[in-house]
């Protein structure tokens, strides 16, 4: 495991990668003088945290994600979905969410289409906060029109390794 500072540059993009609505919130997020520390962890895993707690992380060549901690703070800086209540325990485990709990009674996917590959939040039915954050295996159009298979890959979730990280 190695830790270096990361140039102000650097730090806002990114930020700026890591969600498309979390520009109004970059200078609360990171203020001017905060120095934010990149952490190379086992598994291919990047960490960039303040001295307090991580921000965001990527594992290997993919995209930065905030963390749920961060994400709690901000909940606007991505888009949402929603699985209905069947689904929680198996999101809490780290499972990958299937179609059908992206569209069965409870379940809500946004109006807005969102693409393959695109970081989301995902809510539950009945819950005011977010319990994982994942990236879209297919567009919200496919995941609601095939209704099968994974539509969801679950790339962190509240109590994993990430969430217990103390700093």
């Amino acid at each position: 495991m190695s830790t270096d500072e990361i140039k102000q540059w650097y730090q806002r993009r990114v930020a700026i990668t890591a969600g498309p609505n979390i520009e109004p919130y970059i200078n609360d997020i990171i203020p001017k003088k905060m120095n934010l520390k990149i952490t190379k962890c086992s598994e291919h895993i990047e960490l960039v945290s303040s001295e307090v707690e991580p921000l965001f992380f990527k594992k290997r060549d993919g995209p930065y994600y905030p963390t749920l901690r961060l994400l709690h703070m901000y909940p606007n800086i991505m888009s949402k979905v929603q699985v209905d209540k069947g689904a929680i325990k198996f999101v809490l485990s780290g499972a990958h969410i299937m179609c059908p709990g992206l569209t069965s009674p409870g379940a809500r996917l946004p109006e807005d289409v969102i693409d393959s590959d695109t970081p989301v939040s995902i809510y539950a039915e009945g819950k005011e906060h977010a319990l994982a954050i994942g990236q879209t295996k297919m567009s919200t159009d496919e995941i609601k029109t095939v209704n099968k298979g994974i539509g969801v890959d679950n790339v962190h979730y509240l109590n994993d390794g990430l969430w217990r990280i103390n700093l």
